[in-house]
């Protein structure tokens, strides 16, 4: 090997060299950032698997086994307990008031949710006030307005039975009448989450540019035609945002019903969490109540799946 060719090779060996150290280094760079993401991450895993993983395998063992009063496993049981699940007419009944529960609070609570949001969108002075009172729902905790609705719901001093009666109309047992207990239920869900429908149609009413609305009115649009042909599409994925964590709220809905009805009168108002917490917390069926809450995970989650699927399709994205 002559100087030259020597000279060559000690440069090759260099520049491979340098070459790992780059590599090696980048590598080092590389763990001591997924380390360091995986330590900012560590308090929010913990989170989830003491509150949300945890428990949902717990679940899961206990819908197979039979326990006693203090929740301790007697007995393996297998699918017995989803089979008693599915021929009691506990859960049928559940099941419809909670579809019927869905159907009367989510459309009218949306629908709400425009027409409050659309009204405030109007530059108008004193418009703060307006939307301070559309909101306010959102601030008050379930157990304020159930004590406000059950005032309003008093059969002889509510507020609701006085205007019927000053429009000569008999007074209603909003909450004793099995055929009105989820119907008056469900007006006061409607404006529980009224404060929280208003703000997110709001916020995408206010999204939408205001150079679209005024080219259509320059065309010949008038007030209510630019609304449903230009606000709505573009409205599209609030309402579907809506709609999808509405439908989740409405199943899982328990705290005005447990405050208010019990569940009752003859089980009208009994919606499935409520069976959930009758089930575990009064007769002390953990594992009934376990595969019950299994099935309700089952049925929100095949719901939002078909959302996904079918109704996303509709949704104007800009």
């Amino acid at each position: 090997m002559n100087m030259q060719e020597g000279k060559l090779t000690l440069a090759a060996k260099r520049t491979h060299s340098s070459r790992a150290a780059s590599r090696l280094l980048a590598k080092t760079n590389r763990l001591r950032e997924n380390a360091l993401g995986y330590m900012f991450l560590a308090p929010s895993l913990l989170l989830f698997t003491v509150f949300l993983f945890y428990p949902l395998l717990k679940s899961v063992y206990l819908s197979f086994q039979l326990t006693d009063p203090r929740g301790r496993v007697a007995e393996y049981v297998g699918f017995d307990n989803y089979t008693q699940l599915f021929s009691s007419e506990m859960f049928w009944n559940s099941l419809t008031v909670t579809g019927l529960f869905t159907l009367y609070t989510v459309p009218v609570g949306i629908v709400l949710g425009i027409v409050t949001a659309a009204l405030t969108h109007i530059k108008l002075p004193a418009m703060r006030i307006f939307q301070f009172m559309f909101a306010m729902p959102l601030a008050l905790s379930v157990s304020t307005a159930a004590v406000i609705w059950m005032i309003l719901f008093h059969p002889s001093l509510g507020m609701l039975n006085y205007i019927l009666s000053t429009l000569g109309i008999a007074p209603i047992q909003w909450l004793t009448n099995p055929s009105t207990a989820l119907l008056s239920i469900s007006m006061m869900t409607i404006w529980m989450q009224s404060g929280f429908n208003y703000i997110i149609v709001l916020s995408g009413l206010q999204s939408i540019p205001d150079d679209m609305i005024e080219s259509a009115k320059i065309d010949g649009a008038g007030p209510f035609r630019a609304f449903l042909q230009i606000v709505l599409p573009l409205l599209s994925p609030t309402l579907f945002f809506l709609a999808v964590i509405s439908i989740i709220g409405s199943f899982q809905s328990f705290g005005q019903i447990h405050l208010l009805t019990k569940g009752g009168p003859a089980g009208s108002t009994e919606v499935f969490v409520y069976s959930i917490y009758k089930e575990a917390f009064i007769n002390y069926q953990f594992g009934t109540g376990s595969a019950l809450s299994l099935v309700l995970f089952a049925i929100i989650l095949i719901l939002t799946i078909i959302q996904f699927v079918f109704v996303e399709k509709k949704v104007y994205y800009q």
